[in-house]
């Protein structure tokens, strides 16, 4: 399965050495590495510097978009089911510095507060066989788009314009259903619930949304604008029906639901959505529209599926290296993520082929997380030669020489 995912992508690389470079690479990205960069994929595939890997990221020739476009490919063949559920989010990695593309002091869920990061925004493919990443936005805040020669230095495409975070998602969506993805649904959290644009361009599609929106979002039910908490007040109580979110690790998720009509004059069918915890009373809401009637039991399934997108983040990074990226320019970024989610992807398809069959009685079916130990301790062979390992480690002190060298003189020049 790993070479008919490498045989896909094959024809992206004109010269057999990048493409045996990125198929070393992904291995790499699989391997039960303590971190991974260029340097410690390179001394894993055995190369005798980080210089070919490096040069795979930033001087190559082969296009991460083309390779993007045959991972939606193989996802959609493998996973694809015309019920399917388009999911956006975000996610930031914290980093240090300016010159990163993207980074700025920004809100961040990684870290729960505001914090130096550069954020990207994902969209994933879910469907009743499995889950995985399919594309991939850098955001970038005013303060870069505003800065040309900024832009510039971090390798930034001429003409790039600020673009929100669901004008991303719209975009990346837009791209997954012309390339002909079955999906009839998108989800999302409230960043992109609170943008009417994106909702309007689903709309004009007739694709489906369960979006969450703020309880202080305004809705119309026919008698007048109120707020969704307010909506929500006056429903009675034979209006809660209990459903599963979906399942979890320690059983199924269950919760009160709640649905109401709202915008009665406008084409299609929209909804209030509410969600109340059993425990807390808590609500959470979510805006949902279709072209055709849908029943309560199927939305309350829809807006479970946006968590598929966090799992994906999780399994990315956890095992596929998704934001251990040392790299600093656009061009490196892309192709980085591209790579790890390429891995992620393969991961995410073995195992739906394992649920697809009965287990072991007693035994639970393969995870994402079991294969990849199976296969780093299977099929992954490191460079294990005492050389490869002495010249590493010659290598890795002469760098670190030249750069404490070069550190101490600038400190000089500047005392």
């Amino acid at each position: 399965m790993f070479d008919e995912l490498m045989g896909r992508i094959a024809g992206r690389f004109t010269r057999v050495e990048p493409r045996r470079r990125a198929r070393a690479f992904v291995l790499g990205l699989l391997a039960d590495l303590p971190r991974k960069n260029c340097w410690s994929i390179a001394e894993h595939a055995g190369d005798a510097s980080p210089g070919g890997m490096q040069h795979l990221l930033a001087g190559a020739r082969w296009d991460a978009d083309a390779v993007r476009d045959d991972l939606r490919g193989y996802v959609a063949e493998h996973l694809g089911d015309p019920g399917a559920v388009l999911v956006v989010d975000e996610t930031g990695d914290l980093k240090k510095g300016t010159a990163t593309a993207g980074v700025q002091r920004q809100y961040t869920g990684t870290a729960g507060r505001i914090e130096n990061s550069q954020v990207a925004v994902y969209l994933t493919y879910a469907a009743p066989r499995g889950h995985a990443l399919i594309d991939r936005e850098l955001y970038l805040p005013k303060s870069w788009t505003g800065d040309e020669a900024r832009c510039r230095a971090a390798g930034i495409p001429d003409g790039t314009v600020f673009a929100t975070k669901p004008k991303l998602a719209s975009r990346m969506i837009t791209r997954a259903l012309d390339a002909g993805t079955p999906a009839c649904w998108v989800a999302g959290d409230e960043v992109y619930g609170a943008d009417p644009g994106l909702r309007s361009d689903l709309e004009t599609r007739q694709v489906g949304y369960v979006l969450a929106v703020a309880k202080s979002c305004p809705v119309n039910a026919g008698a007048g604008a109120c707020r969704a908490d307010q909506l929500a007040a006056r429903l009675p109580r034979s209006a809660w029906q209990l459903y599963s979110a979906g399942e979890g690790a320690k059983g199924h998720r269950c919760y009160d639901w709640a649905l109401t009509g709202i915008e009665p004059r406008r084409r299609g069918h929209r909804w209030l959505l509410i969600r109340r915890n059993r425990r807390t009373g808590e609500l959470a809401f979510y805006r949902c529209y279709s072209p055709r009637h849908v029943s309560l039991a199927a939305l309350v399934k829809i807006a479970g599926l946006r968590w598929t997108v966090e799992e994906d983040f999780q399994a990315s990074k956890g095992l596929a290296g998704l934001d251990e990226h040392q790299v600093r320019r656009w061009t490196s970024w892309y192709r980085w993520v591209t790579l790890a989610m390429l891995a992620a992807a393969f991961l995410a398809i073995t195992a739906g082929a394992e649920h697809a069959s009965q287990p072991p009685a007693g035994q639970i079916p393969l995870t994402r997380n079991e294969i990849a130990r199976l296969l780093t301790a299977l099929t992954i062979q490191p460079a294990r030669d005492t050389c490869d390992r002495l010249r590493w480690s010659a290598w890795r002190r002469r760098h670190q020489h030249r750069a404490r060298t070069c550190h101490y003189q600038r400190q000089a020049r500047q005392l």
